[in-house]
């Protein structure tokens, strides 16, 4: 991609999210994720209304008037973004591809981040650890995360969730609010490994989702290739029960998932292509 070009796509880019941070996401994203509890500030004379149980007796007793501690919320956090850049994000039948919704998401929550002046670092993963971009601050290190986004071209196409957690387990030294981004089409277990990440970390689940993978249109015969693994095939959507099945098969794979990340504790949520992924964000970081 042309350097005036890819400049154009983050431009275009922070203009959108860095809004949607500012007017929506910033405030809901502050009360969803604490920092660290509460730190000593200052003293001041006491005011009518001020809690008795804040008084400093030491300074009230120094200066025979009373006066009392006033706290502020020790804040700062580490985010990081575990991003699945494995092949099949590059599928989409409605509106946009799954990776470009995941740059857009990335974009929210980074600006969010940022503007409650938190660190924010990036893991990249398909079925190996793509690249690592540490943790820090600043509006230049969110775009510098969104240009990679952008333009990233993974050397692997298979998915790879364990090791993607493992990672972040090993990696990660400093518990950190974690941001884990993908559709979860994987073939090796990665339950484990997922409760081990969720105890180090606050651990949130963005399930990335287009409709044609949970029900089938009735469309006649089409060519289907799996991006992953290249596997070519040709079904006929006209076919009531494959369709049927289709959605069931869906459905379990859905619940499936939904059971695992309960049982491990885990905030989450799916947002779909073809929708806007405000209202399931937004609800994601009220509910929490």
């Amino acid at each position: 991609m042309e350097t005036s070009e890819l400049l154009k796509k983050v431009r275009k880019i922070e203009i959108k999210t860095r809004g949607l941070s500012t007017q929506i996401f910033s405030g809901e994203y502050h009360s969803a994720f604490k920092g660290k509890g509460m730190s000593f500030s200052e003293v001041r004379e006491y005011t009518p209304g001020d809690d008795i149980r804040t008084i400093d007796w030491n300074v009230t007793a120094r200066f025979n008037t009373p006066f009392v501690k006033i706290f502020e919320e020790e804040r700062e956090l580490t985010v990081v973004l575990v991003v699945d850049v494995s092949a099949s994000g590059a599928f989409g039948t409605n509106k946009q591809f799954k990776q470009d919704l995941i740059t857009e998401l990335c974009a929210v929550v980074a600006f969010s981040a940022s503007q409650n002046n938190d660190k924010i670092g990036i893991i990249f993963f398909s079925d190996k650890i793509e690249k690592y971009i540490p943790p820090k601050k600043g509006k230049s290190h969110v775009l510098r995360i969104i240009r990679e986004l952008i333009e990233f071209k993974p050397q692997n196409k298979k998915t790879n969730l364990e090791l993607a957690l493992k990672y972040l387990t090993n990696v990660i030294k400093k518990r950190s609010v974690v941001f884990f981004i993908s559709d979860f089409y994987a073939d090796n277990n990665y339950k484990d490994a997922l409760k081990i990440a969720n105890k180090k970390h606050d651990l949130v689940a963005l399930r990335i989702v287009d409709k044609t993978e949970t029900e089938l249109p009735k469309v006649g015969l089409i060519k289907l290739r799996d991006n992953e693994t290249g596997k070519l095939m040709w079904i006929d959507t006209n076919d009531k029960q494959f369709r049927h099945t289709f959605k069931t098969n869906s459905l379990k794979f859905e619940n499936d998932l939904k059971d695992t990340f309960n049982r491990s504790g885990i905030d989450a949520t799916s947002i779909y292509t073809h929708e806007s992924y405000i209202k399931p964000l937004m609800n994601l970081f009220k509910n929490r």
